[in-house]
């Protein structure tokens, strides 16, 4: 199951699981959309991957399968 990482990885703002602003790695190391795109230019610093926004977990899936970290 995807972790939901609660906050980008290099500024640490706060990425809730509903967060459109939230970019993955295949690895999902988790970023914000201002470092994934800005900084990193769409590149993963960990493993050299590129970035995809992370899909929303259905709001009612929340409670039985909560975010991780």
């Amino acid at each position: 199951m995807l972790l939901l990482k609660s906050s980008c990885e290099r500024c640490s703002k706060a990425l809730p699981a509903a967060s459109p602003l939230a970019f993955i790695c295949s690895f999902e190391c988790t970023f914000c959309k201002d470092c994934a795109e800005g900084e990193l230019n769409g590149v993963c610093p960990n493993c050299g991957g590129n970035f995809e926004r992370r899909p929303v977990r259905p709001p009612q899936l929340l409670d039985k399968y909560p975010p991780g970290e």
